[in-house]
């Protein structure tokens, strides 16, 4: 059980800090801070499932597990991440 729990635990903690540094870099000034690190969680428990399922199924290398994990935060919080609703945060003006 801890062959599993520990790495389920450092990878969403990797994903945190991804998320983390996503929000730092890419949206300075946002106001929901919290929803970065929270979906970096998140996908660092999902990239540790789909890591585990191709382990058993392909026998993925190793070095796929963060890649996995910092694919995810990038889409879930930049191309089908959240927009931005409020006015004058994408610098149109509107």
């Amino acid at each position: 059980m801890q062959d599993l729990l520990l790495p389920l635990a450092m990878t969403a903690a990797f994903g945190a800090f991804v998320g983390t540094l996503y929000r730092l870099s890419r949206r300075p000034g946002y106001q929901r801070a919290l929803l970065f690190p929270m979906v970096g969680l998140l996908a660092g428990v999902i990239g540790f499932i789909i890591y585990r399922l191709l382990v058993m199924t392909t026998g993925a290398p190793l070095w796929l597990l963060p890649l996995l994990v910092v694919l995810q935060v990038w889409l879930w919080l930049g191309p089908f991440g959240p927009a931005s609703r409020a006015t004058g945060q994408d610098g149109s003006g509107r």
